[in-house]
């Protein structure tokens, strides 16, 4: 108990590294340590790392044919967490079935040793360690593509391009045209994968998408709502409260019970982002692997909670000033002051990540369970309106 009450102050400490303040944080919460967690963050984020820049290299051979000069690009995301939660899921498990196996800790390390063809045969149960490993790095891969252009595909209906970095002094209308050329050439890619994979595993991501694109086709009718709110039409905000806040499923989602389905925006924000996570774990599920329910409703949970403490928040001032309806500029609408607006907001977020980390705690998943702690650490609700003294 005085080790955890120790953490806890020490969690609570800005001072300290928000990594280190998020372990000392989940530990002083649930009394969860794993020090071979914090290996296998590293190792995660070195495979994961080679994904993404493979990716990267395949945009700037596309960039180079349309600008016809090499460009140099990065794009700043971190939609791919929850792949990457997914990936050290699957290897923890791994080690636990076949502690030591040298195979299993060279995949994990990028060497080939295995033939990498496991999918094409189809999934199957109870895999063998090593077999797991590889199909998690082919669905991580996979996935990875697929969040990246998802999370491309939004910005480019947002208008949002300033997360698109070139090497060269680009336009407005340069970063729009960057923008298309690098989602059409993931696209293309990612379409050339489905291709050849089983049936079922193209009818998930498709699912999926349809499903986050018919919640992007009501944005203007949002954005509607939230201008006749701004002007004080108070049956704008009992259709906010109803249709955006409140909102019922249309389409029973894969993962979510009652508990998370009757949590604030859990409808609006499931198939504005959550959605796309519970198509990436239904692409594991198919590959064979076996995706606990709780370690799938602790992913959901945490990247809705992200979505919102994180980018909702930060982006407030530029969502309220483009009449972009979020959470975060909803509750400003709702609430009967600024105050009341920023205790809700933290209200929402703190239900959505608490119970993300009961799931993952749950699920035998410490480092789910610390980086949902990380995400809440790195919020700053002190940019909104309203702080309480």
């Amino acid at each position: 108990m005085v080790l955890k009450t120790g953490a806890g102050v020490l969690a609570d400490r800005r001072r300290l590294p928000t990594a280190l303040r998020a372990v000392l944080g989940y530990y002083a919460d649930t009394g969860v340590f794993d020090a071979g967690s914090l290996s296998l963050k590293s190792e995660i984020d070195e495979r994961t790392e080679a994904m993404v820049n493979d990716v990267t290299d395949r945009i700037e051979d596309a960039l180079e044919d349309e600008f016809g000069r090499p460009v140099e690009f990065s794009y700043d995301t971190k939609l791919i967490l929850p792949a990457q939660l997914t990936l050290g899921y699957v290897y923890r498990n791994a080690r636990q079935q076949a502690p030591g196996d040298p195979v299993i800790d060279a995949i994990a390390n990028g060497v080939p040793t295995v033939d990498e063809t496991a999918l094409e045969q189809g999934p199957a149960q109870d895999l063998a360690p090593r077999e797991m490993v590889v199909r998690a790095e082919q669905m991580t891969r996979l996935s990875i593509e697929a969040l990246i252009d998802g999370d491309m595909r939004d910005a480019i209906n947002d208008d949002e391009f300033e997360d698109f970095e070139v090497d060269f002094d680009a336009s407005e209308a340069d970063r729009r045209r960057v923008a298309e050329v690098a989602q059409s050439a993931l696209q293309s890619h990612l379409d050339g994968l489905l291709e050849d994979m089983p049936p079922v595993v193209e009818n998930a991501y498709q699912w999926a998408v349809d499903y986050s694109e018919a919640h992007q086709d009501r944005d203007d009718y949002f954005r509607e709502l939230m201008t006749a709110a701004e002007d004080g039409d108070a049956d704008a905000l009992t259709d906010i409260r109803e249709a955006y806040k409140f909102a019922e499923y249309d389409e029973e989602p894969a993962t979510l019970t009652e508990t998370e389905k009757e949590l604030p925006y859990s409808k609006t924000q499931y198939a504005r982002v959550g959605v796309l996570y519970d198509g990436m774990l239904d692409l594991y599920r198919l590959a064979g692997l076996d995706i606990d329910d709780e370690f799938a409703k602790a992913i959901v949970l945490a990247i809705i909670g992200a979505q919102v403490w994180l980018d909702d928040v930060d982006d407030y001032d530029d969502d309220r000033a483009e009449g972009q309806l979020t959470p975060v500029t909803a509750e400003y609408l709702l609430a009967p002051d600024d105050e009341a607006a920023y205790r809700r907001v933290v209200d929402v977020t703190e239900q959505y990540l608490d119970l993300a980390k009961s799931y993952a705690t749950a699920a035998d998943s410490p480092l789910t369970g610390v980086a949902v702690e990380y995400i809440y650490r790195s919020g700053d609700p002190d940019v909104l309106p309203g702080k309480p003294e």
